[in-house]
């Protein structure tokens, strides 16, 4: 297949690329190499790419309505895996229209180009951000999610919505995959995980939020590779009735909604013991109040995309410390 994938340089859009290179496939990778984090980081991650000849780099901001067009129009694309954006609950509290430019009138350009050139089936990246401060558990993508807490979570919820337009107006084929807390080997600086890691490295404090008392569904980057790969294959059709993971129960539009997690929150201060095993160090804590923007837990229901597609997370939380901080070893050399 030809296949498009954004935010290629990024963490998840590496990995997913990694997974499908040399498959035999004709990948295009588009990044627009910002600088929310170490662009070192972002070049390394496609450096690990060249290698593999049938992966074509270009670097084209999701928002430049213009080239985005011409790309879709040049390249006739199968299908697309949108995992672009502008990441990060309270990098929005201070920068709002970076969000604005790159989840709304991005994601609204890679719908159009969709559109406009048949392409067979659009992935995209939600998060589970957009439950924000449900009580319900496990989290499920029959719950309402009206009510975010985050202007990164209200983009997210906007993509679910732009794309069922998409999907009802035009037959576009579209689904939405909400992300649990991502991390592993390549993540990004501004994730827990990463973060601790440095600091203990460091030896500087760990800042603990909320005291300590939340909890996550961390979720191995490898295991979520595998859920994008197998859900690209699962097209939403349109029908008279709906299903499990069909969140138009008139089954209206080519639509599918579904939690991609691990599916077993754990505490942070577990996660935190997992990151002092896997460095062999003691973290000193500086404990602190939840952070705007911020929830206490989450937890993903991910028995509609086992059903669709067999996923089931391999990779617990002691394991994935392990691996990453033998990554971040080996990268920073220490």
């Amino acid at each position: 297949m030809k296949l498009l994938i954004t935010g290629i340089a990024g963490f998840i859009g590496h990995a997913v690329a990694q997974r499908l290179a040399c498959q035999g496939h004709d990948i295009v990778g588009i990044d627009n190499l910002n600088d929310y984090y170490d662009v070192k980081l972002k070049y390394a991650r496609l450096a690990s790419l060249a290698d593999c000849k049938d992966v074509r780099f270009v670097e084209l901001d999701l928002s430049d309505r213009e080239r985005m067009a011409q790309l879709f129009g040049d390249e006739k694309f199968d299908r697309v895996i949108h995992l672009a954006a502008q990441a990060g609950v309270r990098y929005s509290l201070d920068n709002p229209h970076a969000y604005a430019d790159s989840n709304l009138v991005g994601h609204l350009n890679v719908l159009e180009g969709c559109r406009h050139h048949e392409v067979q089936h659009l992935v995209y990246a939600s998060s589970s951000s957009v439950y924000g401060m449900n009580q319900r558990v496990p989290f499920s993508t029959d719950d309402n999610v009206d009510h975010p807490i985050s202007l990164y979570a209200a983009t997210k919820k906007a993509n679910e919505l732009m794309a069922h337009t998409y999907s009802h107006l035009y037959s576009l084929p579209t689904t939405g995959l909400r992300f649990f807390t991502v991390y592993g080997p390549w993540g990004r600086p501004d994730m827990a995980m990463f973060k601790f890691t440095k600091a203990i490295f460091e030896g500087r404090p760990i800042d603990v939020y909320n005291h300590g008392d939340m909890s996550r569904d961390f979720t191995y980057i490898d295991d979520i590779v595998e859920g994008v790969v197998r859900i690209l294959n699962v097209i939403p059709e349109r029908a008279d009735g709906g299903t499990s993971h069909d969140v138009t129960p008139s089954g209206s539009a080519p639509y599918a909604l579904y939690n991609i997690g691990h599916g077993s929150p754990v505490s942070l201060m577990d996660f935190v013991h997992a990151v002092e095993a896997a460095t062999g160090r003691k973290a000193e804590y500086n404990f602190m109040p939840m952070q705007p923007g911020d929830v206490p837990r989450t937890f993903a229901d991910t028995e509609a995309l086992y059903e669709a597609t067999g996923y089931q997370p391999q990779i617990d939380v002691e394991e994935g410390a392990r691996r990453f901080v033998d990554w971040y070893r080996e990268y920073y050399r220490i």
